[in-house]
């Protein structure tokens, strides 16, 4: 049975970094492209990265470019986000979700979430 667990959520202050973790098993993760995504109490769920099978092509949403960074471990069957710098308007629970091929392409999975609290 395909799942993702993320983890590595947390309480965390202003500027400081976190990073999450979302582990794949009953799937291949290295076939499918893997987004990060967050919802905030009140707010839409939103996209903020995302990480293609092929060439391992990023992208992110402006509200986290140049403080996080997404990345791969095919071998280890992980995604992980660094998150740096991070301010209180990005506490959220964060998800992950494996898309068909490309972070184009509809999701197929998705994990559970982990809350992230950015406070003082």
């Amino acid at each position: 049975q395909a799942r993702l667990v993320e983890s590595g959520g947390g309480l965390v202050q202003p500027g400081g970094s976190l990073r999450l973790a979302c582990a794949a098993s009953g799937f291949t993760l290295g076939e499918y492209a893997i987004g990060w995504f967050r919802q905030a109490p009140g707010k839409e769920r939103e996209g903020i990265s995302c990480i293609n099978s092929n060439y391992g092509s990023t992208y992110y949403a402006d509200s986290v470019t140049g403080r996080f960074t997404i990345s791969r471990d095919n071998a280890k069957n992980t995604v992980y986000l660094q998150m740096n710098s991070l301010k209180p308007e990005d506490t959220a629970v964060y998800y992950c979700a494996a898309h068909a091929a490309m972070c184009i392409t509809p999701t197929v999975y998705w994990g559970q979430g982990t809350q992230v609290t950015v406070s003082s």
